[in-house]
C-alpha cells in the first residue's frame, strides 16, 4: 500500500493505494469512501480484494486530511468534487465505487456531477431523509440526537444516534415518547468530555442527511448505479432510505449480508461478516444482472 496527498481547492486529502496503477489485470481501480468514515475502516474490505487495485482516502477535515476552506461542514457535492479530483489525480480511467452511509451519499452525488468518472457505483444505505414518507419526524429524531449531544456529550448523543437508528418504521408519537436512552446500556461514557465537534452526531453532517437526489441527472447518466442494503438492516431509517432511493431509481434494493457497517471486522467494535460482504460485493461488481439500473 502507499499513501499520496492530494491538493484539491480548500483540502490536502490523504489517500491509499493498494496495487498498481495502471492496474495490472485492466479492470477499473475500486474506489472505497465513507462519511464520516475514513479509509482506516474500510481495511478489511480492502483486503479481501487483494487481487485488484483498491483506493481509499480520507474526507476533507477527517482523519489525514486537512482542509482550507474555513468550513466545519461536510457537504456530500463538496466531497464530491473532491473524489472527482482523486479519480483524475489516478489517471486510470473511471472506478467502481464502493460508497458506505454518508459515502454513498457523496458517490450518488458525484454520478450526477461527474458520471463519466464511475462505471458502476454500489451504494450501500445512503442516509436520505428527505426520501421518507415520514421525513419532518425523521428530521426531529435528527435533532434529538443533536439536543442530546449538545446537552450531555458523545456518550449520551451516541446513545440517542443508536436508538434513533435501530428504530423499527415511522418516526411515530411513540418514539417521541420514549425516554432518553441510557449510555451505560450500550456501554457507552456517562461523563461529559467538553468537545462539540463529533461529524456524527453534530450538525456537521446534516448536509448528507439532508441532500437532495438527482433523479434525473442519476437516471440519465452511463453508470450503473446499484442501491444496496444489508439484512439486518431490514425495516430501521437506512433500509427505508435505501428502498426510497432505490425506487425512485426504479429498481429494488439489492441486500448484501450483515449491517450498516458489515463490511468491517472486529476492530470496529460492531464487527460485520466481512468476508460474506466481499464476496456479495465481488458478484455484483461482476455480474451486471445481480443488481442496479
Amino acid at each position: 500500500m502507499t499513501t499520496h496527498m492530494l491538493t484539491t481547492r480548500g483540502a490536502e486529502l490523504a489517500y491509499d493505494v493498494r496495487g498498481p496503477v495502471p492496474t495490472a489485470d485492466g479492470r477499473p481501480p475500486l474506489l472505497m469512501i465513507g462519511q464520516p468514515m475514513t479509509a482506516e475502516e474500510f481495511g478489511a474490505l480492502a483486503a479481501r480484494f487483494p487481487d485488484r487495485t483498491v483506493v481509499t482516502y480520507d474526507p476533507r477535515g477527517l482523519g489525514r486530511s486537512s482542509r482550507s476552506d474555513g468550513r466545519t461542514d461536510h457537504d456530500p457535492t463538496v466531497q464530491a468534487g473532491d473524489v472527482h479530483a482523486l479519480i483524475q489525480a489516478l489517471g486510470a480511467g473511471p472506478v467502481e465505487l464502493f460508497g458506505s452511509s454518508g459515502g454513498a451519499v457523496v458517490a450518488l452525488a458525484l454520478v450526477a456531477a461527474d458520471p463519466d468518472d464511475v462505471t458502476t457505483l454500489v451504494a450501500h444505505e445512503p442516509p436520505l431523509l428527505a426520501l421518507l414518507p415520514d421525513a419532518p419526524a425523521a428530521e426531529r429524531a435528527r435533532a434529538g440526537v443533536l439536543a442530546a449531544y449538545d446537552k450531555s456529550g458523545w456518550g449520551a448523543g451516541m446513545a440517542a444516534f443508536i436508538a434513533m437508528t435501530s428504530w423499527q418504521g415511522e418516526y411515530t408519537d411513540a418514539y417521541f415518547a420514549e425516554p432518553a436512552p441510557d449510555p451505560a446500556a450500550f456501554g457507552l461514557p456517562t461523563e461529559d468530555d467538553g468537545s462539540r465537534g463529533d461529524p456524527l452526531l453534530s450538525d456537521r453532517s446534516w448536509a448528507v442527511s439532508g441532500y437532495q437526489l438527482d433523479v434525473g441527472a442519476l437516471a440519465a447518466a452511463s453508470t450503473r448505479i446499484v442501491i444496496a442494503v444489508g439484512e439486518e438492516s431490514e425495516g430501521v431509517l437506512t433500509w427505508r432510505t435505501s428502498e426510497a432511493a432505490a425506487a425512485l431509481l426504479g429498481q429494488r434494493p439489492t441486500v448484501f449480508p450483515s449491517h450498516h457497517g458489515g463490511f468491517t471486522d472486529g476492530e470496529s467494535g460492531y464487527p460485520g461478516k466481512p468476508d460474506e460482504f466481499a464476496l456479495r460485493l465481488r458478484e455484483v461488481l461482476d455480474n451486471a444482472d445481480s443488481g442496479g439500473s
